[in-house]
């Protein structure tokens, strides 16, 4: 879990768009983030296993 310092200072409006710092919505994370989800992949794991993620299903072959 990131700080709530951190995580407030990463939503904030940055001056320069190449400053902006995508984290995850659940945990806070900055590595490993999936934009298309907007989680981390350890979140993204966790929620598709429980079923949660609309669309998506564990693969086997």
């Amino acid at each position: 879990m990131a700080k709530t310092s951190v995580i407030a200072r990463s939503q904030k409006k940055p001056k320069y768009s190449t400053r902006e710092v995508r984290r995850c919505w659940k945990c806070g994370k900055t590595r490993s983030f999936l934009r298309k989800f907007g989680i981390c992949r350890i979140c993204f794991r966790e929620l598709a296993s429980k079923g949660e993620i609309p669309g998506v299903r564990k693969s086997s072959w």
